[in-house]
């Protein structure tokens, strides 16, 4: 399986999610041999798409001659994309948005009725990708925090979509947390084993990984306390 990794977080290696990412490979890796490769959205150079939709009408080709080529020869090539990054104002944070909305020359300007909504047409047929989100946030849980990224995801990938939303992600990168991280993340692997094996993870593997590591109350006072 080739796995294409967006790594959408600004602080590139340093990502509080990109621990989480990291678990869940490491999961995957440990029930076969992987092939993974990472791009890092803050060092790619992706222009802004101006929605001309030239690139929908000339088989794919984007007026902007940038890093975007090559990324969607990525894309192409891979079997599971893998988007991790942090919540930024309930979405994706900038540099990976734009990555984003620029896969558009995979579609074509032709539209068809998908259930009670229209879509459009792929340039090709990319029925054998599939789709993971791993997105953490810094708030003490997960209520009315990560919807709109989740709705966001779902729309762009309708079929063969996997989310896992973390709250309390910074601690990932703190190392007197590991006391409740580590088991965590043991789960993530536990997870992305599960996932490897059978394109699935359990609900209830699913809901513990997603649970708040302490409680709500404790979480926002040490931050409120670093405020």
């Amino acid at each position: 399986m080739k796995i294409l990794v967006f790594n959408g977080s600004p602080k590139g290696e340093k990502s509080d999610t990109l621990c989480i990412t990291r678990a869940f490979l490491a999961g995957m890796e440990a029930a076969g041999a992987q092939e993974v490769k990472a791009i890092t959205a803050v060092d790619q150079h992706v222009e802004y798409c101006t929605g001309c939709f030239a690139c929908m009408h000339n088989g794919g080709v984007c007026i902007h001659d940038d890093d975007m080529k090559g990324i969607l020869e990525e894309i192409l090539k891979s079997d599971l994309l893998l988007f991790s990054f942090p919540l930024y104002c309930y979405g994706m944070p900038a540099p990976l948005k734009a990555i984003v909305d620029r896969i558009l020359p995979l579609s074509k300007m032709t539209m068809e009725k998908v259930g009670d909504r229209y879509e459009h047409v792929g340039q090709a047929d990319y029925s054998h990708l599939r789709y993971v989100m791993i997105c953490g946030c810094g708030f003490p849980n997960s209520r009315r925090n990560f919807e709109p990224a989740v709705a966001q995801f779902k729309l762009l990938f309708p079929e063969g979509h996997t989310i896992i939303t973390v709250p309390e992600s910074p601690m990932f990168n703190v190392p007197e947390a590991a006391v409740v991280t580590k088991p965590r993340l043991a789960l993530v692997q536990e997870a992305g084993r599960q996932y490897a094996e059978t394109g699935r993870i359990d609900d209830g593997l699913l809901a513990a990984i997603c649970s708040p590591m302490i409680p709500e109350e404790q979480y926002a006072a040490i931050v409120n306390g670093q405020a």
